[in-house]
């Protein structure tokens, strides 16, 4: 009897052991059924939401196209270079892309770039604001080697320098987003003699020549650095938007004669094939373009390019009273074309003006309560899925132009975008939480953030009084009665001058003069901790020296005039 109890327990300890694993074991078994689209409830295109992933990997064994320059196919040793590539990327990048639309905010490195250490106290901030990712358009910045070292700037960023950005931006749940122009917008490359060869006008350095031998091989060795720096990337932007002059070269308008003058199809081969050519470097990578240079063309020009295949649209408009419908049309034919996916984007800087130095955050605003009209009619589009939005954030207008406004200078703008597309409108809450975040309130009418306490708050502030005090200072003294009257180009020239009558500004002008160069030390030791060497150089020249200049030469020319005790003219052939 007790023989049979035991093993009556021993069978029931078995049956117990088997259930527990059984229950226990985890499913060897994905779900890979596709996620539809969920309600989006409010509007708000920032609530949880499941939206079906996009696959931009080009699935067809599809080879660039023949009529693509010389080198269009990929010949075996790119292959193998390709294969080289791909095997220092791995491991493949996981599908675990955002499900909910991104902000990312873009940093144009083609002037005034940041160094890591300001990027260390902004990144944070950027975060709390409400952005998830950082659109980083390298340009000349990028430790580029071989045959490109050429390419970058004497203050590029180091490899190490790439490893702490990812770092970063990994910290503080920032999706980075390289961008490299692939097209036009190549100045930065073509200014350099050795690629004259691969301009399409000879003259400007604008865009590349897509047929020229070379091109090929320049974008891909360009695209093939950046990916090595950034393998774990899960999308890539490559530019491609104004490529100003194409069909203007001899290669191209070749081309053209023989393709029925299709202006659509020369683009779309060239950037079709940097988007093949990006697919087999990283399988799983995620592109995306400027939408630009096929906004007029129809949407079956498009589909039969097979670019819906590869890469994603980001609709670009930065000015206060955006089209809402324009837009709207847009989305439409890149819908109909195929797209699964599109982009936007606005700007908090660098869009009102070539030589902007101070941001007019109203203009900001306006553009993106423009862009939230656009963001909350995305229900209607069934079959296209909005990935998310850049906020740009343009340093210069393109390579040879002079820097627009200054990243600190901007942030009270970025912040009010931020929190706009945050809360829908610029509303109490938003306006409360950005007095929270930086320390200031936001006055749109007098277009500044007084009190503020946000990493480069000091160069914003005195920017601010460089911008309103430097110039209206310096023309007051000059427009003063005595100085009109007693010390005009005239009489400074010939060393002619009452000595009674320079005594009534000498004293206030020297004052001024000392002031301002104070005031400048300090300046230049806040931008130097954010900015380098020729920046400060460049923006200094640009805004201070023409001012700070003409007052240091009058108290000159006041103190050596003043010293001949109204002596004659001297004839000024006769003088040094």
């Amino acid at each position: 009897m007790n023989t049979q109890k035991v093993m009556r327990l021993i069978v029931g300890c078995l049956v117990i052991v088997a259930m527990v694993k059984i229950f226990f074991h985890p499913s060897s078994s994905k779900d890979t059924s596709v996620k539809t689209h969920q309600i989006i409830q409010g509007g708000n295109f920032w609530a949880k939401q499941h939206i079906p992933q996009l696959n931009l990997v080009h699935n067809e064994e599809d080879p660039v196209k023949k009529e693509h320059a010389g080198n269009t196919e990929v010949q075996p040793e790119e292959k193998e270079t390709i294969q080289s590539n791909q095997e220092e990327l791995e491991p493949e990048i996981p599908d675990d892309t955002p499900m909910d639309p991104l902000k990312i905010v873009h940093l144009d490195l083609k002037g005034a770039a940041p160094k890591v250490k300001y990027l260390e106290e902004i990144f944070p901030l950027l975060s709390t604001l409400g952005a998830n990712g950082i659109l980083l358009e390298y340009e000349d910045m990028f430790p580029y080697e071989g045959e490109l070292s050429i390419l970058k700037s004497s203050f590029a960023y180091s490899p190490e320098d790439i490893e702490k950005i990812k770092s970063l931006a990994k910290q503080h749940k920032l999706e980075l987003i390289p961008l490299v122009q692939v097209f036009g917008h190549l100045e930065f490359v073509l200014k350099h003699e050795k690629f004259f060869k691969l301009r399409e006008v000879e003259t400007y350095p604008n865009s590349l020549n897509p047929q020229a031998q070379g091109s090929m091989d320049l974008v891909q060795d360009m695209l093939t650095q950046v990916m090595k720096k950034h393998p774990e990337a899960k999308w890539f932007h490559i530019g491609a938007d104004e490529v100003r002059g194409l069909g203007e070269s001899e290669d191209s308008k070749r081309w053209l004669e023989a393709n029925s003058g299709d202006m659509g199809k020369l683009f779309f081969n060239h950037v079709t094939a940097v988007g093949r050519f990006m697919t087999k470097l990283k399988r799983g990578i995620k592109l995306i373009l400027w939408d630009d240079m096929f906004r007029k063309l129809s949407s079956d020009t498009i589909k039969e390019s097979g670019l819906q295949d590869l890469a994603s649209p980001m609709i670009w408009k930065y000015i206060p009273n955006m089209d809402v419908k324009e837009i709207g049309n847009y989305i439409s034919k890149y819908e109909q074309a195929g797209f699964k996916g599109v982009w936007f984007a606005s700007a908090f800087k660098g869009a009102s003006g070539i030589d902007q130095k101070w941001t007019p955050i109203s203009h900001h605003l306006k553009n993106h309560l423009q862009w939230q009209k656009v963001i909350q009619s995305m229900p209607q589009y069934k079959s296209v899925r909005f990935q998310g939005i850049a906020l740009t954030g343009w340093q210069r207008y393109e390579h040879h132009t002079v820097l627009c406004e200054l990243l600190p200078v901007a942030i009270p703008s970025l912040a009010v975008c931020l929190q706009t597309l945050k809360y829908g409108s610029f509303d109490t809450e938003a306006e409360k939480e950005v007095q929270h975040l930086l320390g200031c309130q936001v006055e749109l009418s007098n277009n500044e953030c007084k009190g503020a306490s946000f990493p480069g708050s000091d160069v914003y502030e005195m920017v601010k009084k460089l911008n309103d005090n430097l110039e209206s200072s310096v023309k007051k003294i000059m427009q003063s009665y005595h100085v009109k009257g007693s010390f005009s180009p005239y009489h400074r020239k010939r060393s002619f001058a009452n000595p009674r009558n320079l005594a009534f500004f000498k004293d206030g002008l020297k004052k001024l003069m000392d002031e301002w160069d104070s005031f400048l030390l300090t300046f230049r030791k806040n931008m130097e901790a954010i900015f380098y060497p020729d920046t400060l150089e460049e923006w200094l020249e640009e805004n201070v020296n023409e001012h700070i200049e003409r007052l240091h030469e009058m108290v000159v020319d006041v103190e050596r005039i003043i010293k001949l005790n109204g002596q004659p003219k001297v004839d000024p052939s006769k003088m040094r």
